[in-house]
């Protein structure tokens, strides 16, 4: 009788250790599941942070292309202006 007490008596044991380590095993996937998603939290912040400076540095080409066609417009009007003049020169 002893015997089939024990062997009763282990079972739930064996079966309460096998869920322990179940439990460790889903644990240790969710611990690595967590690190792969910090890793790319970093890395996409990372990202995120290039393309701030990148638009950072387009907008000041945009504006520095901008000032840069005005003053391409004023030269073509004082090189306009004095084609006109030299014109006049040569009647």
């Amino acid at each position: 009788m002893s015997r089939t007490g024990t062997s009763t008596e282990v079972l739930p044991i064996d079966r309460l250790e096998e869920k322990v380590r179940q439990l460790v095993g889903v644990i240790d996937g969710l611990r690595a599941d967590r690190a792969k998603a910090t890793d790319e939290i970093a890395a996409l912040q990372a990202e995120i942070e290039t393309s701030r400076t990148r638009l950072a540095e387009f907008g000041t080409l945009s504006a520095e292309l901008g000032s840069l066609r005005e003053e391409r417009d004023l030269i073509r009007d004082r090189v306009s202006d004095m084609i006109a003049q030299i014109d006049k020169l040569n009647l």
